[in-house]
């Protein structure tokens, strides 16, 4: 595949070490999800769950036969340590970083990016929410407080639908009653530029 991927990783441990997840998104050149994926990891600290993080990433995108990415992440000493910038001296991070070094070096490109936090809010919603299930997951469920309109017009919203993006698949579910009206007339983006719909 000669497409430049994007590849954005986070990952989180509630306890520092307790328990932790990942979350990973492997996005097309238009910035279209191509893997949209939330790991339970057990227990762990935030620096080897940032690092499994990593790691995931790269290795769904060699899945999809990438060749060329550019890795975004949040956690400054990741990003400094697989750029020669940080040394590594914890000896369980050593090993994390020796295997996604390993990985690195199978593309023919590779840039890594520090990435702001609120830029990586999709992966950091993916590990939050598979720390919350601990579970893998693969999807994030829209906030109780904006449940997604119908791309197709006014309707009734209730709680259980579930609406998808026919762009990216994409889905979320209703899990709360809307505060304001249960008919939206007008429709929302989704984050890859298509439109939900509903699909229950």
């Amino acid at each position: 595949m000669d497409e430049t991927l994007t590849l954005q990783f986070d990952g989180g441990s509630r306890g520092n070490p307790g328990p932790a997840g990942i979350g990973v998104v492997v996005a097309a050149a238009d910035g279209t999800p191509l893997v949209t994926l939330g790991r339970f990891i057990g227990r762990a600290t935030n620096n080897v769950a940032e690092y499994r993080a990593l790691i995931t990433a790269m290795q769904e995108a060699r899945k999809l036969g990438a060749t060329n990415v550019v890795i975004r992440g949040d956690s400054e000493l990741v990003i400094k340590q697989m750029r020669g910038e940080y040394r590594v001296k914890n000896p369980d991070m050593k090993l994390l970083y020796d295997e996604a070094q390993a990985i690195l070096r199978t593309f023919a490109s590779a840039k890594i990016t520090h990435n702001l936090r609120d830029k990586n809010e999709l992966a950091d919603a993916l590990a939050n929410k598979a720390m919350d299930r601990r579970a893998d997951v693969t999807e994030v469920d829209a906030p109780a407080s904006a449940a997604p309109p119908a791309a197709d017009g006014p309707g009734e919203v209730a709680v259980g639908d579930r609406f998808s993006c026919p762009r990216c698949s994409l889905s979320v579910q209703v899990t709360a009653p809307p505060k304001s009206s249960p008919s939206f007339p007008k429709p929302i983006t989704c984050q890859c530029g298509g439109k939900l719909a509903r699909s229950s």
